[in-house]
């Protein structure tokens, strides 16, 4: 596979490369923000700056801090950057979240937001945070570290069970829902992720998620799917592997309520 140079990360030694086509996107965004005001920083975090990035499956998620308020004219510029960007190679896959200086560090604002291909509102989560002074990409401007403040555990922790109580525990519950592969895939990672962090306090790939499933009482089968089709060739589907998923979750996140909440 060609690759680029890559942009620079925070807090490493050694970047890793880019994939050219993931490359020449982010550059095309970065210029593309700069030919109005100049972006005060555009980051990237989850699998591109955590090393577990696949090209065409992964999401590129990017945060940009933009001088000056976010007005009428801010949402069109926006728009109009994403609508040129559509053609492009893996450009479904970017999404944006859009702050100021001003606003940068209150984790309860909601921001606007291009993702999924529409433009709506939501907040830069504390996990989002963490990753960002973490192992988030410069690539552009200034570091996380100059604009958002750090994330005490104590508050990474609450977010990290509200969320397994509050949005994943009633999921479970909803087996229409499971039937399709991103709940299962999304399900079983989170969980997995929220009890790393909550067992050591530290952020793990997705990758790592895998390998700590089984241990936490994950269906093997059901993990090897996820893997399967994350990191190689779907094999053979796993008759009930929404279920499987769910009868294995729902006990998993009252347990891990009840010790952590």
């Amino acid at each position: 596979m060609t690759r680029s140079d890559p942009p620079r990360t925070a807090g490493t030694t050694a970047p890793r490369a880019l994939p050219e086509a993931t490359a020449a996107l982010l550059r095309r965004f970065v210029d593309g923000l700069r030919d109005g005001p100049d972006p005060v920083a555009v980051w990237a975090h989850g699998s591109l700056g955590g090393g577990d990035y696949q090209e065409g499956r992964s999401d590129l998620d990017l945060i940009a801090v933009l001088d000056g308020p976010i007005t009428a004219g801010t949402v069109w510029r926006v728009a109009r950057l994403h609508a040129r960007l559509r053609r492009e190679p893996l450009a479904d896959l970017l999404h944006c979240t859009y702050l100021t200086p001003g606003t940068a560090s209150d984790p309860t604002r909601r921001h606007l937001t291009r993702a999924h291909g529409q433009l709506f509102r939501r907040t830069v989560t504390p996990v989002t945070r963490r990753e960002l002074h973490t192992f988030g990409v410069l690539l552009h401007g200034v570091p996380p570290g100059a604009l958002l403040p750090p994330v005490p555990a104590v508050d990474l922790a609450a977010f990290v069970v509200g969320d397994q109580r509050d949005f994943w525990r009633p999921a479970v519950d909803r087996a229409d829902l499971w039937q399709r592969d991103v709940w299962v895939d999304l399900g079983l990672l989170t969980h997995a992720r929220a009890a790393a962090t909550l067992r050591d306090g530290r952020l793990i790939s997705k990758r790592e998620a895998l390998d700590l499933l089984p241990a936490l009482g994950a269906p093997g089968e059901v993990v090897e799917d996820v893997r399967r089709r994350r990191y190689g060739q779907p094999g053979p589907v796993v008759p009930r592997r929404g279920e499987l998923a769910r009868e294995f979750l729902g006990p998993a996140i009252d347990d891990l309520v009840r010790v952590y909440g």
